[in-house]
């Protein structure tokens, strides 16, 4: 595996800051308010970035959205090949989904398999309305079907480059990064 060179600065606090919050206006504005609204953040950096979003949606209409954390480690479909010693964090769903509209929030849309994965899983816990989903990073190549209903920003990428989702809550600072593989 090759080392990663850090090559450009993508997105920095502010931006982020600005992102997430137009993608919260746009979720009000498309679901005309904030009735029957769940916000499901994909584990890591999709609960802060899910919660943050909620955070958001308050100051804007006054309610509180409930949020939610999902782990879909057992939902991927290289489980058994690549996992040889997975992780496998806790999903907290305390709100019931059915008829509900859920945002099922993740920092980069990629391949679309990890959206799957939380797809299957959020099934499991329900019969959702509707689902749409919000992406920090939509950087595209995908092998699924999925597009993004929100997108804080669309990064044409290499199959060769990797985006670098630093957030507060985990990493200590907020910043989005493209580096590039070297051989």
């Amino acid at each position: 595996m090759g080392e990663i060179v850090n090559k450009s600065t993508l997105l920095d606090a502010d931006q982020i800051r600005r992102a997430i919050k137009r993608i919260a206006h746009e979720i009000v504005e498309r679901n005309g308010g904030t009735e029957g609204l769940v916000v499901v953040g994909i584990r890591r950096r999709g609960v802060p970035l899910a919660e943050r979003i909620a955070q958001y949606i308050e100051q804007i209409e006054g309610h509180t959205i409930p949020v939610g954390a999902l782990d879909i480690t057992l939902y991927r479909d290289d489980f058994q090949n690549v996992l040889k010693h997975p992780q496998v964090g806790k999903t907290e769903i305390k709100d019931d989904i059915t008829d509900k509209i859920v945002i099922l929030v993740d920092d980069v849309l990629y391949t679309g398999r990890t959206i799957r994965a939380a797809l299957d899983e959020l099934i499991d816990f329900g019969r959702p309305k509707r689902i749409q989903l919000a992406v920090l990073i939509d950087r595209g190549h995908r092998e699924f079907p999925i597009k993004a209903d929100y997108v804080g920003k669309n990064v044409p990428t290499s199959e060769t480059e990797v985006v670098e989702v630093h957030l507060e809550e985990i990493d200590g600072s907020d910043e989005v990064l493209l580096a590039e593989k070297n051989a």
